[in-house]
């Protein structure tokens, strides 16, 4: 039984500040008293499929047993514990996990708190690696237009300098070599005009750039660009030629998203260094790790600092940590690969909606539908579209140009036609 306490909405209003909302021009909320399986609960009495997987972390859906017992039995123990001096059981478990499951020179983890966090020591990693060994001129990075990489400083500055969530601090984050974005569509075939372009910068930039940080596949909130895996097999090529480090960020990514386990199996490539989050924990707790080789550890290690300067508060929280083990427990031990092409078999209905005026795109990949509207339809107005959406009993948040679904991996064909039906009908009803 859920104890319903009525959510104080004017004081929601007032003083709490959602993310990426205006507190003179608020939006609606909608007021969540719980969630299960692929629910979202609303104190109204609505119930909304959820097609967003909570930012595309809830992969097994919400409130799962295996999970929650996880963290009950975790809590019981401890529910954190400094990572300074200390182990624990939950955090080593984790880290043979991730250790096994991501690519074999992947050896070396580091937990921290948020994905934005593991891009920061990603950066830190590539860019102290090099100090230590005694190189000093590479001290940027290279990346393509189009990316996100989070929030925090760092991140944001190798995000999308001018279309970016983060245009208005580029006076204030470092400057960093920009590439274009890759073209060559997922599915398509490859431009080699791209591989040449692309080494014209590597060879102009190389001995002033530590890293090159891309999202494999998929530019995710830059855009939802699918792009083909040719391009980063040629990223990994000529990372490996000029001596430039590659990070690959596979923070929404990971975990099955995109049909392989991880984005850079479609290429057959191994990173330098690998951010991980959001599903890790399969939604439950915030969590992140950065996987590197043993070459970039020692060398971080055998430097002048002769550790990686970076330790979270939180950094291995045990509670995390336990819930991170039952999800990949329980995502490896179904057909997940399976459950993938059924859910993108499912998310083709989405194709429907190219025959309305308003819309340029549609594009699936794994468990990722998206439709994109023209440049006449413009940018879609949130809060309408989401009335609409709740009207309609699912919870689909848009951004941009972008009516998108990410949902839970245990959506069955039922709720994913529903989710499907109601970007159709919101678009074709100009509820946007």
């Amino acid at each position: 039984m859920i104890k319903k306490n009525t959510i104080d909405l004017d004081f929601d209003r007032e003083h709490i500040w959602h993310p990426y909302t205006s507190m003179t021009k608020s939006i609606p909320v909608y007021p969540v008293t719980h969630a299960n399986h692929n629910i979202i609960y609303l104190e109204t009495g609505e119930q909304l499929i959820d097609g967003m997987a909570s930012w595309w972390s809830a992969i097994h859906g919400y409130n799962h047993p295996v999970i929650n017992n996880a963290m009950i039995e975790q809590i019981n123990n401890m529910s954190h514990i400094m990572f300074g001096g200390i182990t624990h059981n939950s955090a080593v478990e984790l880290c043979k996990k991730i250790v096994n499951i991501t690519p074999p020179s992947l050896t070396k983890v580091f937990l921290a708190d948020s994905g934005s966090v593991s891009v920061e020591v990603a950066i830190k990693m590539a860019l102290q690696y090099w100090l230590s060994q005694g190189i000093t001129t590479k001290q940027k990075l290279m990346t393509p237009y189009k990316g996100y990489h989070g929030d925090t400083f760092a991140a944001m500055s190798v995000c999308d300098p001018v279309n970016s969530m983060h245009s208005l601090y580029s006076g204030f984050l470092p400057e960093h070599v920009f590439v274009p974005a890759p073209v060559s569509k997922f599915g398509s075939e490859f431009n080699q005009a791209e591989a040449q372009e692309l080494e014209a910068y590597f060879k102009a930039n190389h001995s002033q750039v530590a890293a090159f940080i891309i999202e494999p596949i998929v530019q995710n909130a830059g855009g939802m660009n699918f792009y083909h895996p040719d391009y980063l097999a040629c990223v990994r090529k000529l990372c490996t030629h000029y001596n430039v480090l590659l990070i690959c960020d596979e923070i929404a990514t990971g975990f099955g998203r995109t049909g392989k386990l991880f984005a850079v199996e479609h290429a057959n490539i191994e990173p330098d260094i690998m951010c991980i989050g959001k599903a890790l924990t399969g939604g439950s707790m915030t969590l992140s790790a950065t996987i590197t080789s043993d070459k970039i550890a020692i060398g971080i290690s055998e430097g002048e600092a002769g550790v990686l300067m970076h330790g979270p508060t939180f950094m291995g929280n045990p509670l995390a940590c336990a819930a991170a083990c039952a999800s990949i427990d329980l995502l490896l031990k179904q057909n997940w690969q399976q459950r993938i092409k059924q859910i993108n078999t499912q998310l083709q209905q989405l194709h429907k909606c190219s025959e309305l005026n308003a819309v340029a795109n549609v594009r699936t990949l794994g468990a990722i539908g998206v439709v994109e509207l023209n440049e006449a339809a413009g940018n879609v107005d949130v809060a309408k579209i989401q009335a609409y959406f709740v009207e309609q009993g699912v919870w689909i948040r848009p951004f941009g140009k972008l009516i998108y679904l990410m949902p839970p991996y245990i959506s069955d064909d039922t709720s994913i036609k529903t989710l499907c039906d109601a970007i159709y009908n919101a678009i074709n009803n100009k509820h946007y």
